[in-house]
């Protein structure tokens, strides 16, 4: 092109683009089970995959010091013999260098989640998981302190500096969960953290350090207090609608508070926003809340308005755990009707957080022991045996997105990229007759197949004006008939040990979405005007062949 001749201008819908900042939210950091699960071959394959097509840059797990990841020795393990007895506490890091090797060399970086408490410096001891995690408070805070600087020492020692501060260092992970994710009070949890952000800021101050990583939003004071009180949640159990309740976060204005008194850093806050809750009424019968489709981005804004407010309005906000739903039999995470949930959810929050880190991107999770079957509602974007699920195709269409905003719109987005000029977009149907509401757990996949009558189709219409004529982009549908690989699992009578060939066809189906091409045409307007059925998603990029 001629540079007297004026580069054409982008026009949606016969209007002049926005162009704002898009936050790609959802790749930022995934979540995962445990460090030990990040040893096995099929959960760095699906970890690369993840890199590569979804384009995750961190990820974040429980466990780093768990026993089975062997970082505090105190005795040299026996053998047949018994076990002699160190005269000083060793530090081993020949696992987690392997862990922490595999995701470098994938260009992602850890997200790092210090915990749980090795045994020997445990109070209480095999408090969760099948795997036993031992989360109390340490026998020594001195000994804590050693260990978590031993350990970022060896990292800058084996990474260097300059990669060691591009780390997040997030302390522990949902300690208001007592007795579970935590044994202490909430002031020993505050302690825990101070201790831990001095010891990072006296290795390097440009070490980032936050918390306190709590669990979801209540709309009552069960956690105002040192412990979980369970006697406060019964209005909520027995709410007529949860909707109407003042949903507020755990522990974040204590946390900021605590920490502006005393002086320690707090570089980022870290919550978990499930749109979902559990409250048990006067007898104990614990009632499973579903909150309305807009929870998570009200939350954020909320969080968004605290740290702004607060003595900390620099700090930033990363949502280290997030999903339809906490629990990890759930099969709406299976499901095509939680792609398109998702995608809408992070659509709306990302101009809100620095990273929404989805829990979790693969089926290989262990907190409650391997899953019954392949299809168990597990929360990863592939199951165990690889296969993509709906929510894959929908987070892979959400990387082909560019980091320009040009179109916020009822049904998706379009966007450009400010690297390559690329105009892309994703459009979806969460269906009108849901009206406000969210999903819901489901127990089984046929539990959730009910969803699949709901609609109407939406008619997607839209024009991009100002492209090159002749340009072609490729059109990519996930619908109830393309990429549904539960769906298909289902129709073969959902076979709880599939046979080789079985899982070589739902291979094809998981990833066989309806796919076109669309042409710019002589006036150099993109026109889309496609039907999407319930449920569906759908991309729109330039096609690379």
């Amino acid at each position: 092109m001629r540079d007297d001749v004026p580069t054409p201008t982008l026009m949606i819908d016969g209007q002049a683009p926005t162009d704002v900042a898009l936050r790609h939210v959802w790749s930022e950091c995934v979540g995962a089970g445990r460090a030990n699960e990040a040893l096995r071959a099929d959960w760095q394959a699906h970890f690369r995959e993840a890199v590569k097509v979804l384009g995750a840059r961190y990820v974040r797990f429980h466990g780093l010091f768990h026993d089975d990841m062997f970082v505090y020795r105190t005795d040299n393990g026996g053998g047949f013999g018994p076990p002699e007895q160190l005269t000083e506490p060793v530090y081993t890091f020949a696992y987690v260098d392997k862990v922490f090797d595999a995701i470098l060399d994938t260009g992602a970086r850890p997200f790092v989640e210090l915990g749980f408490m090795p045994r020997q410096l445990a109070t209480q001891t095999e408090t969760l998981f099948w795997w036993k995690a031992h989360c109390s408070p340490p026998k020594d805070m001195g000994a804590w302190v050693e260990l978590v600087t031993a350990t970022v020492n060896h990292w800058i020692e084996r990474y260097g500096i300059d990669e060691v501060r591009r780390w997040p260092f997030e302390v522990w992970n949902e300690p208001n969960l007592v007795p579970k994710f935590w044994t202490g009070t909430r002031t020993e949890y505050f302690e825990l953290y101070e201790a831990t952000a001095k010891a990072l800021k006296e290795i390097d101050p440009r070490l980032r350090v936050g918390g306190p990583s709590t669990s979801v939003f209540v709309p009552d004071a069960r956690y105002a207090g040192e412990y979980h009180d369970a006697s406060l949640e019964v209005e909520t159990a027995v709410a007529a609608d949860p909707d109407e309740l003042d949903w507020q976060p755990v522990w974040i204005h204590e946390f900021i508070d605590y920490c502006a008194q005393r002086g320690l850093p707090i570089d980022f806050l870290s919550t978990h926003l499930y749109p979902t809750d559990y409250a048990a009424d006067s007898l104990g019968a614990v009632s499973a809340i579903t909150r309305h489709k807009d929870a998570t981005f009200v939350d954020l804004q909320l969080m968004r308005t605290i740290i702004e407010d607060s003595p900390y309005p620099g700090a930033e906000l990363h949502i280290t755990e997030w999903s339809t739903s906490p629990s990890s039999r759930d099969a709406i995470h299976d499901t095509l009707f939680a792609a398109s949930y998702i995608v809408r959810a992070f659509l709306k929050g990302a101009p809100l957080a620095e990273s929404i880190s989805y829990w979790t991107f693969t089926d290989v999770f262990e907190e409650g022991g391997a899953g019954i079957g392949p299809f168990h509602g597990g929360f990863g974007f592939v199951n165990e045996n690889g296969l993509h699920k709906p929510t894959f195709h929908a987070m892979a269409m959400l990387n082909r997105l560019g980091d320009r905003l040009l179109a916020e719109l009822d049904d998706g987005a379009i966007t450009r990229s400010s690297q390559t000029g690329d105009v892309s977009a994703i459009f979806y149907n969460y269906p009108a007759d849901l009206g406000t509401t969210g999903l819901a757990s489901q127990r089984t996949y046929a539990d959730t197949r009910f969803l699949a009558e709901l609609g109407p189709d939406r008619q997607v219409h839209h024009s991009i004006g100002g492209l090159t004529p002749g340009a072609r982009f490729a059109v990519e549908i996930l619908d109830w008939s393309h990429g549904n690989v539960a769906e298909a699992w289902h129709r073969l009578g959902a076979p709880l040990n599939p046979t080789r060939q079985e899982l070589a066809d739902l291979q094809k189906v998981a990833d066989h979405l309806d796919r076109r091409t669309i042409t710019v045409d002589a006036a150099g307007v993109l026109t889309i005007d496609i039907a999407l059925a319930a449920w569906a998603v759908m991309s729109v990029a330039p096609a690379t062949n």
